[in-house]
């Protein structure tokens, strides 16, 4: 994952809201009304959260009969994760390989 698209994620995860979503759905698969249930807020201001999580890919949506059921998608979620363990670990992948110092990096 590149910086720009881990900015990305990570501007999408900044609101409290969105990682309280986000752990709702890590116990299972939820519809929008036993989401919307556990939060003081408008359907409306449901549904912006949720539009910015499924077009960013991280929770999943498909339709049941009349309902919207949604679920974490794990894999993207993993992808952001290892993004902020490889800023945070030292790696032959890290950045820091890549430049040239008159002294060490710590």
């Amino acid at each position: 994952m590149s910086y720009k698209e881990l900015s990305v994620m990570l501007k999408i995860l900044s609101d409290p809201s969105r990682l309280e979503i986000l752990d709702l759905l890590s116990c299972g698969e939820l519809c929008a009304a036993d989401i919307l249930k556990y939060f003081h807020f408008s359907q409306p201001t449901l549904s912006h959260h949720m539009k910015s999580l499924v077009d960013s890919n991280l929770v999943i949506k498909r339709k049941e009969g009349n309902k919207q059921m949604y679920q974490v998608n794990h894999d993207v979620l993993a992808n952001v994760s290892q993004g902020l363990l490889n800023i945070n670990t030292p790696s032959q992948t890290c950045i820091c390989k890549d430049i040239e110092t008159g002294g060490s990096i710590s």
